[in-house]
C-alpha cells in the first residue's frame, strides 16, 4: 500500500497552487497518495499563510491537534511549510520539537529529500532559502485535479469531506514573490522578490494542462501583472504579450488571473482587454485605501486618482467589467476623514465585492513601528460600514443578472447541495443549478433565476455539446 499524505492549506490561491505541487512532488518522488483522514496518513503538511495577525498562532494550534498522532505513531512525519515557515524558521522547532520538516515556499521541490534525510538521520530538517527559479524546474508536469480538498480540523479531527475537486480549470503560477515592498506585508520577506517564469516554460504547462481537458486557465502570482518573461531568443515579454499567447492556444476558452497590482496595469495589458474576448470580464485590483495620505504610508506609489484611471479607461474598452478589490481598514493613523475618503472611492467606483480586513500588524515590517492611537471598536464600526456598503454593490450586480443568460464553466457538485452542479460565469458569480455530473467540465448556457447571498441558482438553457 502506498504511503498517505494529508495536507493542510492556509491562505491564497498561490497556497492552494503550491500544495497541489507539493502532492505531485511527493507522489512522483515519493509515490505518495493524497488521504483527507490524517488520522491514516504517513506524512502530515500544514502549508501555511501569514498574511493575517495570528497565523501562527493557528498553525501550532492545528500543529497541537496532531501531536497525538505522532505519539501514536513515531514513524509519522509533520512537516510545516509556507510563509509561517519562511518567516520563524527553525524557531518553530523550539515550540514544536516533535515537527519533522521546514520548509518554505521556494523549496517544496526539495521535500522528498528533506524527509528522506528525516528518516535517515532522525534529526528535523529545515530549508527556507530562495532558490528562485529553481523551485519551478524540478516540478513534475502539471495534472489536473491533483489537489485533493483537505479536511479541515475542527476540535478533534474531523472527517466531513471538503467540497469536491474542480475540473475543467487550472492554475498556472507565472511568478514567484514581490518587489513592491509594502510597509505592511511580509510577502517580500516571505517569498523573496519579483522572479518570472521564462514565457516557454508557462506555455508549456499551458499546453499539458489544455491536452487533459482544462478549458479555463487561472495565472498566478503574488504580482502577477508585473510578470516579465525571458524568450528563448534572449528577449522578455510582459504580462499583455502572456495573456494573448496563453489565449491563442486552441482549447482555450477562458482567461482569469490574480492577483494584480495597479502600479502594473499599463497601457498595454488594458488593450488586452478589448481585443481578447477569452480573458474575463473580471479584475481583482487591491487598492488598499481611499485616502492618498494612507496610501503613501503604506507605499503603494499609486494614488485614488490614479486608480480610478485604471478602472475608467477598462471599462471604456470592457464596459461590462465587474471589478472587486482588497481593503485595509484601520491603517496607523487612519483618521475619519481617511475613511471617508475610501467609502467615497467605493461609491464613485462601484466593487462587485472584497476582501476586507482590519489592520493587523506584521513583525519585521515597517508598519509594525507606527503609532497607531485608532481603538479597536472605532475600527470594527468603520469596517462593518464599508462591508455592508461593498455588500449592497454586490446585490446590484447580482441583481442585473437575473433573467439573463450565462456561459458557465461547471466545476462541480454544488457545496450545499450535492444533487446540483455549480459553475462559475466570466464575471466570476458562483451558479448552482440543476444538472448531471457528465456536464462537469464543460461549459453550459444557463439561466439566472433567484439571487441568493454570494451565489445565483439557475436554470439550464441548454446542454453542453
Amino acid at each position: 500500500m502506498p504511503p498517505k499524505l494529508y495536507i493542510k492549506t492556509f491562505g491564497c490561491q498561490m497556497n492552494e497552487y503550491d500544495s497541489g505541487k507539493m502532492a505531485d512532488v511527493l507522489r512522483a518522488g515519493a509515490g505518495m497518495e493524497q488521504t483527507d483522514n490524517p488520522e491514516e496518513a504517513d506524512v502530515i503538511l500544514f502549508n501555511t499563510c501569514s498574511i493575517r495577525e495570528k497565523a501562527e498562532e493557528k498553525v501550532f494550534s492545528d500543529l497541537g491537534r496532531v501531536r497525538p498522532l505522532k505519539a501514536a505513531n513515531p514513524d509519522l512525519l509533520i512537516g510545516v511549510g509556507g510563509c509561517v515557515a519562511s518567516q520563524e524558521g527553525a524557531l518553530i522547532l523550539q515550540r514544536a520539537p516533535y515537527v519533522d520538516v521546514v520548509f518554505g515556499p521556494q523549496t517544496l521541490h526539495r521535500l522528498p529529500q528533506l524527509l528522506q534525510a528525516c528518516r535517515d538521520t532522525g534529526r528535523p530538517q529545515v530549508d527556507i532559502s530562495f532558490p528562485e527559479i529553481e523551485k519551478f524546474d524540478h516540478l513534475p508536469a502539471p495534472v489536473l485535479g491533483h489537489l485533493r480538498p483537505s479536511t479541515m480540523l475542527r476540535g478533534a479531527l474531523s472527517k466531513d469531506e471538503g467540497p469536491q475537486a474542480a475540473t475543467g480549470t487550472a492554475s498556472v503560477s507565472i511568478m514567484e514573490g514581490c518587489s513592491k515592498y509594502c510597509t505592511y506585508c511580509v510577502v517580500p520577506y516571505t517569498r523573496g522578490e519579483e522572479v518570472s517564469r521564462p514565457f516557454v516554460d508557462v506555455m508549456r504547462d499551458v499546453q499539458e494542462l489544455v491536452g487533459q481537458g482544462v478549458k479555463e486557465v487561472m495565472l498566478l502570482g503574488q504580482n502577477v501583472n508585473a510578470y516579465c518573461g525571458a524568450t528563448e531568443d534572449g528577449d522578455t515579454v510582459d504580462f499583455a504579450f502572456l495573456l494573448q499567447a496563453v489565449a491563442a492556444l486552441e482549447g482555450i476558452d477562458r482567461l482569469r488571473y490574480t492577483t494584480s497590482h495597479p502600479m502594473e496595469m499599463t497601457q498595454n495589458l488594458i488593450d488586452v482587454y478589448a481585443s481578447t474576448p477569452k480573458l474575463v470580464s473580471h479584475l481583482h485590483l487591491p487598492v488598499q485605501s481611499g485616502s492618498d495620505r494612507i496610501l503613501a504610508a503604506m507605499k503603494r506609489r499609486h494614488t485614488v486618482l490614479e486608480y480610478k484611471s485604471i478602472i475608467r479607461r477598462i471599462r471604456a474598452v470592457r464596459p461590462d467589467i465587474c471589478v472587486t478589490s482588497d481593503f485595509i481598514v484601520g491603517f496607523p493613523g487612519e483618521t475619519e476623514q481617511d475613511f471617508e475618503a475610501t467609502m467615497k472611492l467605493i461609491d464613485e467606483v462601484g466593487f462587485d465585492n472584497s476582501f476586507s480586513y482590519l489592520y493587523s500588524t506584521r513583525p519585521g515590517t515597517p508598519a509594525a513601528e507606527m503609532r497607531d492611537d485608532t481603538p479597536h471598536e472605532v475600527k470594527a464600526a468603520r469596517l462593518k460600514r464599508l462591508q455592508d456598503r461593498i455588500m449592497e454593490q454586490e446585490e446590484g450586480v447580482a441583481q442585473a443578472m437575473l433573467g439573463t443568460v450565462q456561459r458557465v464553466l461547471v466545476e462541480g457538485f454544488s457545496k450545499k447541495n450535492a444533487q446540483e452542479l455549480a459553475g462559475r460565469t466570466d464575471n466570476n458569480r458562483v451558479v448552482n443549478f440543476p444538472g448531471t455530473p457528465g456536464m462537469i467540465g464543460r461549459f453550459a448556457e444557463v439561466k439566472i433565476t433567484q439571487v441568493v447571498r454570494h451565489t445565483l441558482r439557475g436554470e439550464l438553457v441548454s446542454e453542453p455539446a
